[in-house]
């Protein structure tokens, strides 16, 4: 393989940005707020597969960064050192009581409309209230406030030291109001990118075109326009590479021997955290009994699954070691099928039946896992099946099964408490929540960015752990391929665990 890059991704790597967002209460944001200096080259097509295009484009909806960040920006963003740099805002201030952000005031929408408080102020609104799937992060946020037409504050409900993080992730990209409004944005992305949806040039279902926007705020990108595909089987992403036929993928290894002696060049990065979620654990619920749920996490062997997949690695939590929220103290559940066996009699060796969705991408990580468990507990029954991805991502955590498994990137521990956890947690349907989990997470809560704080959030996580509210924690890469001979600058984005993504702003073409 030409120039292949191959580099070893290490967890603790990313580690330091979860904590550098933790820690900004009461700080002002500084550095450049404009991309690097470079000029979009003439016409410049970057023809881009994600695998697969988002059901519903609107802010706050479920889609992957990598077709996200093409029409949306955020208020805030990453720089390359994981720090928060100003992005649409150009300051901040975190107390316990607000965030407040002063915002750039020569930005426009590309319908035109112009980007100011009002706007942040809608899309705010639109996410926290909506049925949308980043609804949880923005709980904290009581009530928004239009200081004038370029500041907007934030009111929380308590101390919220991670709100800056959120703002740089995928939580919030900030939408045209008008497009709101009217629905349209679902279907037809309006923000305020250098790439502009263009919709009589694109074709349904196959290729979604964005052309460059020329009334964009800040110095244009190496690529004039974006192409985005959906092209789903590996197989048939890496013969359109190979071909020319696209410039860049996410792909797997098992199509490695396609790229040798060609031009492509790979990378990756660590991307995805997934784990089992047991979401039916309310009174008379099938996964009432925390017994139950223990016995089913120690009956599942994590890295059996990963070596059947030939990628990826177990872990004990969500966090990873050097992360707020990790607990050096969490033992997880090794496999262990005797200790498995007596937790089921325990739990009163009932008879279990249940159905549990899948998508392509995951279908065999959750058959695998359903095995396990019907090897070690024959009573116990999970029926998986596999829907296409915008079905599966619009159902699986919805209540309508009681158990489901899929990526969550939560980069802080109030951010993955308040997503899953919680009482009034999206991905908790049951409503459910311990009285001694509620106690703990309001004390991290009201400790804010103290020294306290991390140990608090610590107790946190491993409550959730003692109680097997998830378990059969994964990690595993992004894997990205891309042509040598027409596109330069790829690598991982700056973003933490986001898959199918890359800095399309430092990508500039080869030739």
């Amino acid at each position: 393989m030409k120039g292949k890059t191959k580099r070893r991704w290490l967890v603790g790597a990313v580690a330091p940005l979860a904590i550098a967002g933790l820690i900004l209460t009461g700080c002002t944001g500084g550095g450049s707020a404009t991309p690097d200096d470079t000029s979009a080259a003439s016409d410049a097509t970057l023809r881009v597969n994600f695998g697969q295009f988002p059901e519903n484009w609107s802010p706050g909806q479920e889609m992957e960064g990598g077709p996200l960040r093409i029409p949306y920006e955020t208020l805030l963003a990453r720089g390359d050192d994981g720090s928060i740099q100003p992005w649409l805002a150009t300051e901040w201030e975190l107390t316990e009581d607000s965030l407040t952000l002063t915002l750039r005031d020569d930005v426009t929408f590309q319908d035109g409309e112009p980007f100011n408080a009002e706007a942040v102020k809608t899309n705010v609104e639109l996410v926290r209230d909506g049925a949308t799937a980043y609804s949880g992060p923005l709980q904290a946020i009581e009530s928004v406030d239009v200081v004038d037409d370029y500041t907007v504050r934030l009111n929380l409900t308590g101390p919220n030291p991670s709100l800056p993080t959120t703002l740089t992730s995928r939580v919030l990209p900030i939408g045209s109001p008008a497009a709101i409004a009217d629905g349209s944005i679902a279907q037809s992305p309006v923000g305020t990118s250098p790439w502009a949806y263009d919709e009589d040039a694109s074709v349904i279902g196959t290729r979604m075109v964005f052309s460059n926007y020329a009334d964009y705020w800040g110095e244009q990108p190496g690529f004039a326009n974006v192409e985005l595909y959906a092209i789903t089987e590996p197989e048939a992403q890496a013969a359109a590479l190979v071909a020319g036929e696209i410039d860049i993928t996410d792909t797997e290894y098992e199509v490695f021997p396609r790229f040798e002696g060609t031009s492509i060049e790979t990378v990756e990065y660590p991307a995805i955290r997934n784990n089992l979620f047991f979401f039916d654990r309310g009174p008379g619920g099938v996964f009432e009994s925390v017994d139950l749920r223990q016995s089913i996490c120690t009956a599942i062997d994590v890295d059996q699954m990963s070596e059947v997949q030939g990628e990826g690695e177990s872990a004990t939590q969500h966090f990873a070691e050097g992360e707020v929220g990790y607990n050096p103290d969490i033992e997880g559940y090794p496999t262990d099928p005797a200790a498995a066996e007596e937790l089921y009699a325990a739990a009163g060796s009932p008879t279990v039946n249940v159905e549990m969705v899948s998508a392509p991408y995951n279908n065999r990580q959750i058959s695998i896992f359903a095995e396990q468990i019907a090897q070690t507990l024959p009573e116990v029954s999970i029926t998986v099946t596999q829907l296409p991805p915008p079905e599966y991502n619009s159902t699986w955590n919805s209540g309508r099964y009681p158990l489901g498994l899929s990526s969550n990137e939560e980069q802080t521990p109030f951010e993955w408490y308040e997503a899953w956890f919680s009482a009034d947690a999206p991905g908790n349907p049951s409503g459910i929540e311990s009285p001694e989990l509620a106690a703990a997470a309001d004390a991290a809560i009201a400790a804010g960015d103290s020294e306290e704080a991390a140990g608090l959030w610590a107790e946190v996580t491993k409550i959730i752990s003692d109680e097997a509210l998830t378990c059969a924690h994964w990690r595993g890469p992004e894997l990205l391929a891309w042509n040598s001979d027409t596109v330069s600058g790829v690598d991982a984005p700056n973003e933490p665990w986001e898959p199918k993504s890359v800095n399309y702003r430092e990508l500039t073409p080869a030739s």
